[in-house]
């Protein structure tokens, strides 16, 4: 199942991926990738539910970023390698 959704997520996996080894790696990264990811998830979801609230689209912009960008976090954070997770903190 791994392997299926690394090759469907290989776009953001690949720009990512790109050094060779994982200098200044911990596993702490991941943990705090993962929750980072979803802090942006519910920030998403609760834009939303106040664009709902207040029948608008101007928030649509908002809800597509802070889910892309919750999206990016979760693929790094569970498929993606200990140098694309180093990579996605700035540290190589």
């Amino acid at each position: 199942m791994k392997d299926v959704l690394r090759k469907v997520f290989w776009p953001i996996l690949f720009f990512f991926e790109k050094g060779s080894h994982a200098e200044g790696y911990r596993p702490s990264h991941r943990k705090i990738l993962l929750v980072v990811g979803l802090l942006f998830l519910v920030l998403s979801g609760v834009s939303l539910f106040f664009s709902i609230f207040a029948q608008t689209l101007s928030a649509l912009l908002p809800i597509v970023l802070f889910f892309v960008i919750s999206l990016v976090c979760f693929v790094v954070g569970l498929l993606g390698s200990d140098s694309a997770v180093a990579r996605i903190w700035g540290t190589r």
